[in-house]
């Protein structure tokens, strides 16, 4: 019963540690389609660019994605700011989101272009073997 409500992919987000984390005013919002042959994520992430960004796996199929960009504009003492909407401090964003389990991990593809960064993730079409394991059962340890 659980499985199926809490299940892929609310699964980390009820049950483990959170699937978004954000930081510095970033909320790199996302979109995650699927198409039959891959996940393809597409990230908000204005004003970066492809240095400034790291896409790994961890944990097993948690993809992480952070943008740590740009340093504090500094400015002489006697400046005065009227308005401060774009920021001025550090900017950053980490994203962790939990990949299903047919794909291939192995062959995930990145890649930023105004101000988006596109993730392909191909679906794995071979059926994987069975994650279950029969334990033997004895009278004595």
């Amino acid at each position: 019963m659980a499985d199926g409500f809490f299940g892929y992919p609310f699964r980390r987000l009820f049950l483990s540690p959170p699937a978004y984390h954000e930081w510095s005013g970033s909320t790199a919002l996302m979109d995650w389609l699927e198409s039959p042959a891959a996940h393809i994520l597409k990230v908000n992430v204005p004003g970066f660019n492809k240095e400034d960004i790291k896409v790994q796996v961890r944990e097993g199929n948690i993809l992480h994605i952070k943008g740590d960009g740009g340093k504090e504009e500094i400015h002489e003492k006697d400046t005065v700011w009227h308005v401060a909407e774009r920021g001025i401090r550090k900017r950053g964003f980490s994203r962790e989101i939990e990949l299903p389990e047919d794909v291939k991990l192995d062959q995930i593809k990145a890649q930023v272009e105004n101000g988006v960064l596109t993730i392909v993730v191909p679906k794995d079409t071979n059926p994987k073997q069975s994650k279950v394991r029969n334990i033997n059962i004895t009278s004595k340890l």
